[in-house]
């Protein structure tokens, strides 16, 4: 999956200089950016109960699928500028996790 997410960036940050707009991708406003489309993803779920939620009929759950693609593009371009290796960041934070949430002992 590294590699994939390697060259997902590879391909977000051409996409991005041939459009030139590299110069607007400042950290504050890809963090806005993610949290808009972080808002627009978890407006399709609102007034949904779990069950509802688990359920999406095939054309909702291509839009959220939109919605999460939008979030990830601008999560992977927030790594790219500020050069955080977001899988490294993940196993990270997942070490810390098992130690402050052990596993159960019975």
């Amino acid at each position: 999956m590294a590699d994939s997410l390697d060259d997902l960036a590879c391909q977000l940050k051409a996409f991005a200089a041939a459009r030139d707009w590299l110069r607007h991708h400042a950290p504050k406003n890809l963090a806005s950016a993610l949290i808009v489309e972080a808002a627009e993803l978890l407006e399709h779920f609102q007034w949904m109960n779990e069950e509802q939620s688990r359920a999406l009929a095939p054309a909702q759950r291509d839009e959220v699928a939109a919605e999460m693609a939008d979030v990830l593009i601008y999560l992977i371009q927030l790594a790219n500028v500020l050069d955080i290796d977001l899988v490294e960041a993940a196993r990270g934070k997942m070490r810390i996790n098992e130690q402050r949430f052990p596993v159960p002992r019975p």
